[in-house]
C-alpha cells in the first residue's frame, strides 16, 4: 500500500474512533459490509452516476469496479505481481487476463517496435492498394 495512503487510512479510522477489528466500510447497522451490501451500494451509486449521458448505458458491478481499479492501476505502471497480491488472485496466470483485454497497452507495445525514422502508429493503406488488392479476389 502506498505510504500516503496507510497515513490517510490511519487518520481516518483514528478520526472516526475505529478501533484494529472494527470494518473500515461499515455496513448500514455499523457491522461489516456483506455482499449484498455492497451491491446495493454499488447499484444505488449507479443508478446516481447514470443521470450522466456517458453513463446512461454503464453496466456498473462491483467486479467491474474491481476489474477498472486493476487497469488503472495497470496503466500507471503497477508490477503485475502487485496487482494480483491487491486482487488476491492465488495466481499471477489470473491477473495476467487483464493484460490481453488492454488493446490500448498492445498498441503502445506495437509502437515501441516502430522502424527508426517511421512515425509510430497503426498502418492506413492508401486507396490504391486497396483497389489493388480488392482486385486479386475478382481474377
Amino acid at each position: 500500500m502506498e505510504p500516503d495512503l496507510a497515513k490517510q487510512i490511519k487518520a481516518w479510522t483514528a478520526d472516526n474512533g475505529l478501533a484494529g477489528a472494527d470494518p473500515v466500510f461499515p455496513a448500514a447497522r455499523g457491522g461489516h459490509l456483506t455482499r449484498n451490501g455492497l451491491w446495493r451500494l454499488v447499484a444505488k451509486h449507479a443508478k446516481t452516476a447514470a443521470t450522466r449521458p456517458e453513463m446512461a448505458d454503464a453496466q456498473v458491478t462491483p467486479h467491474v469496479l474491481r476489474h477498472s481499479a486493476a487497469m488503472r492501476m495497470l496503466h500507471n505502471g503497477v508490477n503485475v505481481v502487485t496487482i494480483a497480491l491487491w486482487l488476491s488472485h492465488e495466481r499471477v496466470d489470473t491477473t495476467l487476463i487483464y493484460l490481453h483485454a488492454d488493446l490500448e497497452r498492445k498498441q503502445q507495445a506495437l509502437d515501441q517496435t516502430a522502424p527508426p525514422g517511421v512515425p509510430p502508429g497503426r498502418y492506413v493503406p492508401t486507396p490504391d492498394i486497396l483497389k489493388f488488392l480488392a482486385g486479386l479476389g475478382s481474377g
